[in-house]
């Protein structure tokens, strides 16, 4: 099962000066990466004798209350998976939690040093997929994984090769929060303004995508930005995105909620860059 050791790579003719040079460090420490990369996919794909039909990504940040629970009920979809957990940093034993799931079948475990946000979790994530199409899902209880097969439904079926679980296609209030849909109306607005989409949710974390085309897009955004950088390149490509409803309970900022007022600035910044830069 996954583990997150520091890869090692035996020196070859490196001398005291190369040691020191900072474009020959800078080069070492990327070499150093790709070998991890390389070897935990390597492991995911020997611990899955069959290509999974999905892979489900869990970022996770001091959610020690809900991880186990989101845990098995991804686990108990009716269809063959492979779930990646990545650990960003946790501080409230979290991380210990997500380190003991190390040897179920079907979960790959990474754990992070620090926190660097849930995009750059996401990534970890995306390097590491085998599963024909991939969706994220959150490590606390708003959104319910029985929904995630209802979202992959389409892509499945050869329909779409993008989908994404709208919480307001089909109720709007079912997130009591007039504030927070106010907000996602705005954001979701500006969004479908700069890339020509019709969208109704764009800052939805069931976002589904068959995984080559995931795989071929390079993202940027290590934090909340990840949705509408992912967003506007997708119109980019003119690759349409189909909407499902899905089921939504939302909770407070007290209750554990991370999104901030400085991910909304970073989030309207992300909408404008991203129309412009791929």
């Amino acid at each position: 099962m996954l583990s997150h050791p520091l890869a090692s790579r035996p020196s070859t003719n490196s001398s005291p000066i190369s040691k020191l040079n900072p474009e020959n460090i800078a080069s070492e420490m990327m070499l150093r990466q790709l070998d991890l990369t390389t070897q935990l996919i390597h492991e995911a794909q020997a611990v899955h004798t069959q290509v999974p039909v999905l892979t489900v990504i869990i970022p996770v940040y001091n959610e020690h209350q809900t991880i186990l629970k989101i845990v098995d009920m991804v686990s108990a979809l009716d269809i063959s998976k492979q779930i990646i957990v990545i650990d960003d940093g946790s501080t409230d034993g979290t991380k210990e939690i997500v380190q003991s799931l190390k040897g179920r079948a079907g979960i790959d475990v990474v754990i992070q040093p620090k926190n660097q946000g849930k995009g750059a979790a996401i990534q970890t994530g995306i390097r590491l997929a085998i599963g024909d199409i991939v969706i994220v899902q959150d490590a606390d209880l708003e959104y319910n994984p029985v929904d995630i097969l209802s979202v992959i439904e389409p892509i499945v079926q050869g329909e779409s090769d993008v989908v994404f679980g709208s919480r307001y296609l089909a109720n709007s209030h079912q997130d009591q929060s007039a504030l927070h849909r106010f907000g996602n109306a705005v954001l979701t607005g500006l969004s479908n303004w700069m890339t020509n989409q019709k969208l109704t949710d764009m800052e939805t974390c069931y976002k589904a995508f068959r995984r080559e085309l995931l795989q071929s897009m390079r993202i940027e955004q290590n934090r909340f930005g990840f949705e509408p950088e992912i967003t506007a390149k997708l119109a980019r490509k003119r690759i349409v995105v189909r909407e499902v409803p899905i089921g939504y309970q939302s909770r407070s900022w007290k209750e554990g909620k991370k999104i901030g007022v400085k991910d909304l600035f970073s989030t309207l910044w992300c909408i404008f860059k991203y129309r412009y830069v791929g």
